[in-house]
């Protein structure tokens, strides 16, 4: 990439995973959303590897419960999926967000589908470019916490696989991070009733995060 370019591409991916891990109810401060792109810069510098923009977070309401986001620079390979699991077991982490330049071999989503015990999800690069969840076509998402699910469904009267279902494949479930069994309150605009409210409960095969990449 020319000078620029490299800061400017990754300052947008860097903004959009802060607000999604937030979206997810990880501890993200506003100065990290609202970080300029100066500022980036100055922290950072225009040309760097990316293994510099590595970090982790935990939940608001649960501070052992933690996520890592590793920016690849090479194309992952076994090896260095072993360092990075290395890394969260000396950290006792079970969940990470890869965001890769090239996609992944089949045979390492294979293996990935078959790690016990561990959340790991890829997205490429060009993916977090922009926020998806602030489109204007997509509406808001909200994922309910179990007592909010339970209490929905016994509102209503019915079982969770009466719901409309969203696949966790879906762009928008894997901005939130859905697995299967997670239900979410969309929101949508209405002109007749100023908004309108569905529920979706999420589908799939949610062992297999890395199969989702595009």
């Amino acid at each position: 990439m020319v000078d620029g370019a490299l800061a400017s591409t990754f300052f947008r991916i860097r903004r959009t995973i802060l607000e999604m891990l937030r979206d997810r109810g990880f501890l993200v401060t506003d100065a990290e959303i609202e970080m300029t792109r100066d500022q980036f810069v100055e922290k950072f510098g225009i040309n760097f590897r990316r293994e510099v923009l590595d970090f982790s977070r935990s939940k608001r309401d649960d501070p052992s419960d933690m996520i890592c986001v590793y920016f690849v620079e090479e194309k992952l390979h076994v090896r260095l999926l072993q360092t990075y699991l290395q890394q969260m077991n000396s950290a006792k982490i079970t969940r990470a967000i890869f965001v890769v330049k090239e996609k992944p071999a089949a045979f390492l989503l294979n293996i990935l589908s078959d790690i016990p015990a561990r959340r790991l999800e890829v997205f490429m690069e060009h993916e977090l470019s922009v926020n998806i969840s602030k489109h204007v076509l997509v509406p808001k998402h909200e994922l309910l916490t179990i007592h909010q699910k339970n209490f929905l469904l016994e509102r209503y009267n019915v079982k969770i696989t009466q719901l409309p279902r969203i696949q966790v494949a879906d762009p928008v479930a894997r901005y939130y991070g859905l697995v299967p069994g997670d239900v979410v309150k969309i929101t949508r605009s209405s002109q007749t009733t100023g908004r309108y409210v569905t529920y979706r409960v999420a589908v799939g095969d949610g062992s297999r995060f890395l199969a989702y990449i595009a």
